[in-house]
């Protein structure tokens, strides 16, 4: 790691001071591992006993703590902060390898400047790379394929043809974008293949982690917009657009026509049938199955999606149900039970 003065680091993140502003910062912990040079942070103030235990050098606050004898930097986002001076941290700056000679090029492709393209890199006919890029090892790059400056693609991605890559993405190892989409039309009880003569589009500074697939529209464009981050085994079918900075979490599948607007949150294994609406700002929890359209600013759970606050409510009772079963079978049987008779007995009749 690099190392940095405190006061160097407070400049870059806009935060200020309190204790020595000279003291040197070499390496990022958490605030139980972090010992003598790190610095480290607290956003959760039920953590904040945690402050007279560090070791740490810095520690990285909202607000100063009288009982801390380290030095501590003050900003309004913690988190955050911390993020960014992990980055400085760990940042060396970009020094171009060249392009390797075991590196399979393509007729009429556009090449920018610094470039670092590695060996078994396969670029196709007509593509155009950007500036400061980088291809690792094993990289395909389609024909008709723009890569823009600045992005960095890890080992073993495949790029088809004909697929746009924005400015400052990321793409992690074996990640496909461009494959086709899952489309058949069945005639006769067999499935015949749906040409999918469409494209992707990656907007700036996505992230899009490894072994996902993002598929190319059946016509027209998937598109996953400005901002946007993806975590690794993601599925994102045809003709799916996901708006600016929003947040896929692993094992997620979209299926085919979704449209998910800005700002919204898919939680691990949660599931989106065809041809639905996903409004702004909408965070989905863990395992959610979205069957119909969501509103903008709602929080779902459960399978089918309901009201986060309703979904919890159902949860509390489902472990009750078996008891609830049993309290409802007693009733039943009450009620069914012939009553006995009510009353005087009658007197037999011996003949007329």
């Amino acid at each position: 790691m690099n190392s940095m003065s405190l006061k160097h680091l407070a400049e870059a993140v806009g935060g200020r001071i309190v204790g020595d502003p000279d003291v040197m910062i070499c390496g990022a912990a958490g605030i139980k591992e972090a010992g003598a040079g790190d610095i480290t942070f607290l956003a959760n103030p039920k953590y904040a006993s945690l402050l007279r235990q560090t070791c740490a050098s810095a520690v990285i606050l909202s607000k100063p703590d009288a009982d801390m004898t380290g030095s501590q930097l003050i900003v309004e986002d913690p988190y955050y902060a911390f993020s960014r001076i992990l980055t400085l941290l760990i940042e060396k700056p970009y020094r171009p390898s060249g392009i390797s000679d075991r590196a399979s090029l393509g007729q009429g492709i556009r090449l920018g400047r610094d470039l670092s393209i590695h060996p078994f890199v396969t670029i196709g006919d007509h593509a155009v790379i950007g500036e400061r890029v980088s291809l690792y090892p094993g990289v395909y790059i389609g024909e008709e394929s723009e890569i823009g400056d600045d992005t960095v693609i890890y080992p073993n991605v495949s790029i088809r043809e004909r697929v746009t890559i924005g400015r400052r993405v990321v793409i992690h190892s074996g990640t496909v974008i461009g494959s086709d989409g899952f489309g058949f039309a069945t005639h006769k009880g067999r499935h015949h293949k749906i040409p999918q003569i469409g494209t992707v589009r990656i907007e700036d500074d996505v992230e899009i982690g490894s072994n996902v697939s993002v598929d190319r529209a059946a016509t027209g464009t998937t598109v996953i917009k400005r901002g946007t981050k993806i975590d690794n085994l993601v599925q994102i079918a045809h003709n799916v657009v996901i708006g600016e900075d929003s947040l896929i979490v692993s094992q997620v599948g979209i299926s085919g026509s979704v449209s998910i607007g800005h700002h919204v949150t898919l939680a691990g294994q949660t599931g989106v049938a065809g041809h639905l609406t996903i409004g702004d700002n909408v965070i989905a929890g863990g395992r959610t199955g979205v069957t119909k359209d969501i509103a903008s600013n709602q929080i779902v759970s459960g399978f089918p999606a309901l009201p986060h606050r309703q979904w919890l409510e159902a949860q509390a009772i489902f472990a009750h149900l078996p008891e609830i079963r049993k309290r409802i079978k007693e009733l039943e049987s009450k009620i069914e039970r012939p009553k006995s008779p009510q009353g005087r007995k009658g007197k037999k009749r011996s003949g007329p």
